[in-house]
């Protein structure tokens, strides 16, 4: 039963003049309001100080060039805006229909504004009593973003909103529907660095936009409302919400059927492991910019290139992983107590305001990794440091270091061309050598501070003795080393110092490791290159590097050499850690410099040459017995062997016609005889006309009476012309004595002859 009314309240009446005094005033309101936009509106562009939208019809936007690998997966982007633009027709249909529903489902309807939102948002804005719903086309939003300095995002005034429709306005006018859409999807920010829906798609999900599905179209569609909250990487959770509401909005515009959008709701966020490779190769990327950018200038950053590098990823992470084992693995005393500050407690002492990443100089221990193609000279890895955010200083490319006994066998090499047999017999005894008469003689020393006696210069390289390395290169003469080490491609000045036979002249680390190209490919030496080719946005190849390749010796006398250098791992200083090791053919050098300072190994195989340094960038003594082939061999080693776990391992060097194998006497360079011990033996290759003629004296039923067993010794002569006789190992050259500062010269002795090493040496420098 209705309840009577309340005899207090009574209804209102409104008189019929009120009511038109109401109406008038609500109309006068609306006027004045009507009047007030028009005046807006008249003066949003006033003066032309809205920008001209011509620039649209040419719309050619700031592409960030992208630096790829040698398989094409992208690396890292070198650019302000990471963009690349590509057209419409060609982005996966479910983008367009993502970004439409979303963003304006009513675009292709009207002309630059949307007065149904518009109105829409009125009202919310009314009942909400604040800003809670935009009316943005996405025309407007394209004037916004592609002039952001004159129609800032950022100003919330009224002009600046006049000016965005404004100018919405006039390019509806201008411009087809399907061409602003295919800019404003180019446009867009979309977080995490990316600029259009094909950069995001490559950074997200490691793919073209083109190939996206309904779940990952709206995924990009989910972040323009707000692309920091949205980003899937920072906030997946937040992105999956966002992006469901898309799939409902598909649904509620018929693009979607409800089953269909349930399933793709349930679509798992599948993110690629890196959005690029940012973090992988810095020091090799930079070496690449910095080539370019002396190549093209600005350019690099704004047009768009498409740089092919040489770059193998998965070589480049391997090699990444075990040097810092490596150096872990020292620090933590593995190899022998470590007695300096380790690159954690660096870390952990560190602060914000340490000095910048600039410097080429840093406390740690450091390292450093190249790997070269050996055929063609391609870098496939390169790493230049331990830490490119504390310090971009390029220790591959940049740094001079000793390269120690890695550049013994280019003493060797001047040695085998020069006509010295493998067989030839030196002996390994103290040597002193007077630089200056007021100071002590130079007095070198093996690593081991040992002397070994007779032995051939095939194991006198592959054990790395350092007395004979100097003699023979004393013997050849330093200018002929020096001419050697040119042609090898060490391009730093080599000192004509008796100490440079066994690497005390600094060389360019890139440039040592690619001298052993020469070995892997038997003669001839590539130059390193990491790029492959530069394309302009079109595909044009603006730039294509030539492989280039230079003979250093003919095929027999490097072929001599690798098989030295294989002894290194078969036989020598480096069976331990590497040779033992591995499955697939290899050779290489250890290196150990004066006190320690700096320790190698360089190693090849028939298709790569990857070299290891570790040290300090400033020299000191890395750990008591510091060896190469115990601190960086192993690095070379572990690296390797996950190479070839993913590639087919090469067939070994063939042994090349001409050359002549026969039995020889280890200890005295002779061919051998029956009587020789069995444990002195060996098969050695020659230079045909090198071979020893005479059989050894030594090892004989009647004693060491030279010629017994026929031939002539070594250091017999022909008896009709005085020369030495044919196949008997060479006798040292005479030479002149090299220029140098007087405090410089001095005489050599070695096992009691004095005079026969003379020449010019520098202070004692030791290296193994």
């Amino acid at each position: 039963m209705a309840q009577p009314l309340d005899p207090a309240v009574k209804r209102i009446r409104i008189s019929p003049r009120a009511r038109r005094n109401i109406l008038v005033g609500l109309l006068a309101t609306l006027a004045f309001g009507l009047a007030f936009l028009a005046a807006a509106w008249s003066r949003a562009c006033a003066g032309n100080t809205c920008p001209s939208i011509d620039e649209l019809g040419g719309y050619d936007p700031n592409q960030a060039s992208k630096v790829y690998a040698a398989d094409g997966r992208l690396i890292t982007d070198l650019g302000l805006e990471r963009r690349t633009v590509i057209p419409l027709g060609e982005m996966s249909p479910y983008v367009k229909a993502a970004f439409l529903a979303t963003e304006d489902k009513r675009f292709y309807s009207h002309h630059g504004i949307d007065w149904y939102r518009v109105f829409g948002a009125i009202r919310t804005n009314i009942f909400a009593l604040r800003f809670a719903e935009g009316f943005s086309t996405i025309t407007m939003q394209l004037a916004r973003n592609i002039w952001d300095e004159d129609i800032s995002g950022r100003d919330k005034s009224l002009r600046r909103k006049l000016r965005e429709a404004h100018v919405a306005l006039e390019i509806e006018r201008k411009y087809p529907k399907d061409k602003i859409l295919e800019i404003y999807l180019n446009q867009i920010p979309l977080g995490n660095g990316a600029y259009g829906v094909e950069a995001a798609s490559q950074r997200y999900f490691g793919k073209s936009v083109r190939d996206l599905n309904v779940a990952e179209a709206s995924t990009l569609a989910a972040i323009p409302k707000a692309p920091s909250r949205y980003n899937p990487r920072r906030n997946p959770n937040l992105n999956i919400q966002r992006r469901n509401t898309v799939l409902n909005l598909l649904r509620d515009n018929g693009l979607l059927n409800a089953p269909d959008a349930e399933r793709w709701k349930a679509y798992p966020l599948l993110l690629s492991s890196h959005s690029d490779f940012s973090g992988v190769a810095e020091y090799f990327v930079e070496y690449v910019r910095q080539q370019l950018e002396a190549r093209f200038g600005r350019d690099l950053y704004t047009s768009g290139y498409r740089i092919y590098t040489s770059l193998d990823l998965d070589i480049q992470q391997a090699a990444e992983r075990a040097l810092e084992a490596r150096l872990e693995a020292i620090e933590s005393g593995a190899d022998g107590k470590f007695p300096h500050d380790t690159y954690r407690q660096y870390l952990e002492s560190r602060t914000d305001n340490s000095e910048d990443n600039n410097r080429t100089t840093t406390p740690y221990l450091q390292g450093l990794v190249v790997t070269l193609e050996a055929k063609t000279g391609y870098i496939r890895a390169m790493v230049g440091g331990r830490d490119f955010e504390d310090s971009k200083f390029n220790r591959a490319t940049q740094a001079l270091r000793q390269p120690g006994s890695t550049f013994k066998p280019i003493v060797y090499s001047a040695a085998v061309e020069a006509g010295y047999p493998l067989s030839h017999v030196m002996v390994d005894d103290p040597l002193s050598v007077e630089l200056d008469p007021a100071q002590p003689p130079w007095a070198p020393q093996n690593y081991d501070l040992e002397f070994d006696g007779p032995m051939t210069i095939r194991r006198a390289l592959y054990l790395s003795r350092n007395i004979i390395a100097i003699k023979l290169g004393m013997e050849l003469g330093e200018q002929a080393v020096i001419s050697e080490a040119t042609k090898f491609g060490i391009t730093t000045r080599v000192p004509a110092f008796h100490s440079i036979h066994i690497g005390s002249a600094d060389v360019i680390p890139l440039e040592m490791i690619a001298a052993y190209t020469t070995f892997a490919n038997l003669g001839s030496r590539t130059m390193p290159n990491g790029i492959l080719r530069v394309e302009d946005r079109s595909g044009k190849i603006i730039w294509q590097p030539a492989t280039r390749t230079v003979m250093v010796m003919d095929t027999l006398h490097a072929w001599l050499m690798t098989d030295v250098l294989r002894d290194v791992v078969r036989h020598g200083t480096a069976v331990g850690t590497v040779g033992s090791r591995i499955n697939f053919p290899a050779g290489g050098k250890t290196g150990t410099t004066n006190d320690g300072n700096d320790v190698w190994y360089i190693g090849f195989t028939p298709d790569m040459v990857t070299g290891v340094w570790i040290g300090f960038d400033q020299p000191k003594k890395i750990k008591a017995n510091a060896q190469g082939g115990v601190l960086a061999a192993p690095a070379w080693t572990a690296m390797m062997r996950e190479v070839y776990e993913r590639r087919a391992i090469p067939a070994a060097w063939s042994r090349p016609p001409g050359l002549t194998a026969l039995d020889v006497d280890k200890t005295t360079g002779y061919k051998a005889t029956p009587f020789c011990p069995k444990d002195v033996h060996y098969i050695e290759s020659f230079i045909p006309g090198t071979e020893p003629a005479a059989f050894c004296p030594v090892h004989s039923p009647f004693g060491t009476m030279g010629g017994v067993m026929g031939g002539n010794g070594p250091d017999a002569t022909d008896p009709a012309t005085g020369a030495p006789a044919t196949g008997a190992p060479p006798t040292p050259p005479t030479k002149a004595a090299p220029a140098a500062p007087p405090a410089a010269g001095g005489t050599a002795t070695s096992g009691g002859t004095t005079g026969a090493m003379g020449g010019v040496g520098p202070p004692p420098n030791p290296h193994r």
